[in-house]
């Protein structure tokens, strides 16, 4: 593939000299960068680029449960209970906008409250991907249309059941980890009386 040089780049510590693409499908390219390391010496930088931001929806009912869904995950040959996923282009729909598409699709639901609750990064070490977290309240339910490659399952469980199966190990999966007890915090404070978060949109 193409190697793209161009004057070196500081990148905090780092120099990048170069950068080679090595592959590219609709929602990963992979590039190797020359670079000079923080200790100055030559080396290689592999990072996947992603083209879509993820999106992660905390839906919480009137009975304070979250909806879950489980389904095999390919990569790690699993099946994994999570909270309602999925991704939009870059530059395209607002994460917002797709965290409701996500949410009607895979669940059937819509939402009239949304709040915020923040972004992540996956894997800072070799990816760019940013997760952004929703909760989503006011809920009423109809038809999910999932993908075509999405085998679906549904289940409600309390908010404070899901957090502890996050903080027991028994749900694992990386987004629900983050979002469920970002959630839960939002809504204590709630409670409390306290004002809302202002979270960062960026990592």
């Amino acid at each position: 593939m193409d190697t793209e040089e161009f004057k070196p780049l500081h990148i905090g510590p780092w120099i990048r000299k170069s950068s080679r693409s090595i592959y590219r499908n609709p929602w990963i390219h992979v590039r190797e960068d020359q670079v000079v390391r923080p200790n100055g010496e030559d080396g290689i930088y592999g990072v996947v680029e992603y083209a879509n931001i993820a999106i992660g929806v905390v839906a919480v009912d009137e009975k304070d449960r979250v909806v879950l869904v489980g389904q095999h995950r390919y990569p790690l040959n699993y099946y994994s209970w999570e909270i309602p996923e999925g991704g939009c282009p870059k530059n395209s729909d607002t994460p917002e906008q797709a965290a409701a598409r996500e949410l009607r699709e895979e669940t059937g639901l819509e939402a009239k409250r949304w709040n915020y609750l923040g972004c992540f990064a996956l894997s800072n070490s070799v990816n760019d991907e940013v997760a952004h977290l929703f909760l989503a309240r006011d809920l009423t339910q109809g038809e999910a249309s999932p993908e075509p490659t999405e085998v679906l399952q549904v289940k409600w469980i309390s908010l404070e059941e899901a957090c502890r199966q996050v903080l027991e190990g028994e749900i694992t999966e990386s987004i629900s980890i983050a979002a469920l007890p970002r959630a839960k915090h939002f809504l204590d404070r709630e409670l409390a009386g306290l004002p809302p978060l202002d979270y960062r949109r960026e990592p």
